[in-house]
């Protein structure tokens, strides 16, 4: 993967770290060993010798795990949040606010620069421009709307999700051909490779919306954050489709959804299921989905008979499919793949599309397909 080796500092400092961390929690288990056998000792005086044991190890295994996740990891997840709230309110060397209307903090933009945090300035800053299309394609292009809302500027999901639309509507959004439904990641990134190439595709006939739900990077929101992330993903979509389904059926742009990651499983909350996806959007593309994605593990799980986990086909593929090389054609290929399409990308070396706590009991034996026979992921 071309990936660069450790440096020779890291080699130093990992052992150090990992010395430092074992000692750290030595000393915590011997402390609640201490605390466990203190309080047994306490208990035998009036319950008994095997009940002051049992109710002890009870107490202490209890009050140590309600501590660590009421307590401690609140803690540390709100230390968290302040620490990356102050990287949140910083802007990249480069980045200035636009002069385009079509875009959030341009001119007439319904949302302040400064609310819309480090990841949607630079969303809204970057990307291409109606000449940087035309040079590319060497045909007429239009200056793409994008629309964003950040945590700054609004109370609740809700309301951000209602703003950033609002701006979308200020900016001509809906009245484009192609409407993209980002769900953002962590702090607020959106990949600019999946937004670029749409505006290329469409020759900038396209408007692009997204919102921020979190300070925390990708990697924290992954373990504590993942209900922020399902509000964003239904709150937006939901703001999207209200106004986009008002409008007269000719004059709607094609409705899209998009998301990478932890982007992905928030814009799947928005919708139940297959038909859901296949009615309420013109298609949409979910990038290495997490283990958990609801969605993605019913399609898996539900594939059909003598497909594997690893290229799973579901329903013949006639709405939902999976690939792995999107240069290639996606399988089932000599099914039809008419109307909405939903693909999903599923990148061999991407760990968090297949850990799962099952491997631990599973292992390469363990992925079966649909048909019953046993079969290695690769």
């Amino acid at each position: 993967m071309d990936a660069p080796p450790d440096s020779a500092t890291s080699l130093l400092v990992v052992p150090v770290v990992a010395v430092v961390v074992f000692v750290v929690l030595l000393a915590l288990s011997r402390a609640l060993h201490r605390l466990y056998r203190w309080l047994a000792v306490l208990l035998d005086r009036w319950i008994g010798h095997r009940a002051a044991r049992a109710v002890g190890w009870v107490v202490v295994v209890g009050g140590a795990a309600l501590l660590l996740s009421g307590v401690v990891a609140d803690q540390l997840v709100t230390a968290a949040d302040k620490v990356f709230a102050l990287r949140n309110g910083n802007t990249d060397p480069g980045v200035t606010r636009p002069t385009l209307a079509t875009r959030t903090g341009g001119p007439g933009s319904l949302v302040p620069w400064e609310s819309l945090g480090r990841e949607g300035r630079n969303s809204v800053a970057k990307g291409p421009s109606a000449a940087d299309i035309e040079a590319f394609t060497g045909s007429p292009a239009l200056d793409p709307v994008r629309a964003y809302a950040g945590l700054d500027s609004a109370t609740t999901a809700e309301e951000r999700a209602r703003l950033a639309v609002d701006d979308l509507l200020r900016a001509g959004g809906f009245e484009r051909g192609l409407l993209a439904v980002v769900t953002t990641t962590g702090s607020g990134w959106v990949d600019p490779g999946a937004v670029d190439s749409v505006e290329h595709l469409t020759g900038g006939d396209s408007a692009a919306i997204a919102m921020q739900y979190s300070h925390l990077p990708s990697w924290i929101s992954y373990l504590v954050d993942q209900d922020r992330a399902r509000a964003a993903g239904r709150e937006l979509f939901d703001a999207v489709y209200d106004r986009w389904s008002k409008l007269p059926l000719d004059d709607r742009p094609r409705l899209v959804v998009v998301g990478e990651s932890l982007g992905s499983f928030g814009g799947e909350t928005a919708f139940s299921g297959e038909y859901d996806l296949r009615n309420r959007t013109g298609g949409a593309v979910f990038a290495g989905p997490p283990n958990f994605n609801t969605l993605y593990r019913e399609f898996v799980d539900d594939r059909d008979p003598g497909s594997r986990e690893v290229e799973p086909e579901f329903r013949d593929g006639r709405t939902v499919r999976f690939t792995d090389d999107p240069g290639a054609d996606v399988p089932p290929t000599t099914a039809p793949w008419d109307g909405s399409r939903v693909l999903y990308l599923v990148h061999p070396s991407d760990p968090i599309i297949w850990w799962s706590p099952q491997l631990t009991t599973r292992g390469r034996t363990g992925w079966r397909s649909a048909g019953g026979t046993t079969s290695s992921p690769r």
